[in-house]
């Protein structure tokens, strides 16, 4: 291949490569970095095995994550005592807004301790 043809790939990977997806990569993802990696070193199952294992444990941190900021969010902002049984739990927002919503309203304070700045 010529150095031409190899750089029109890479401006082709580059302006068809999508943005990440939110929520990280599972055990397909991290299991197939782990392949390669362990393709390169000679062992690529272990490397898949342990990508796998870390990818499905990546995710579950995720998740968990994002269920106790909703559980947060509801704890600040209790549903409404007069609403129907129907509209407490069907009118509900999903895990992830709640999680969103959360994040917007607590902001991480910057590493120098100052106050985050109230937009």
């Amino acid at each position: 291949m010529t150095r031409t043809t190899r750089s029109l790939f890479a401006i082709a990977a580059l302006l068809s490569a999508t943005p990440a997806l939110a929520e990280p990569g599972g055990c397909l993802k991290y299991g197939a970095v782990g392949a390669v990696g362990g393709h390169l070193a000679h062992h690529g199952v272990l490397g898949a095995l342990g990508g796998c294992a870390t990818g499905m444990y990546t995710r579950h941190e995720y998740r968990k994550n994002l269920r106790e900021k909703a559980a947060l969010w509801d704890k600040e902002h209790p549903a409404d005592p007069n609403a129907s049984w129907w509209q407490t739990h069907h009118d509900a927002a999903s895990v992830a807004q709640k999680s969103q919503w959360y994040d917007a309203e607590h902001p991480a304070t910057p590493a120098s301790g100052e106050p985050a700045p109230q937009h």
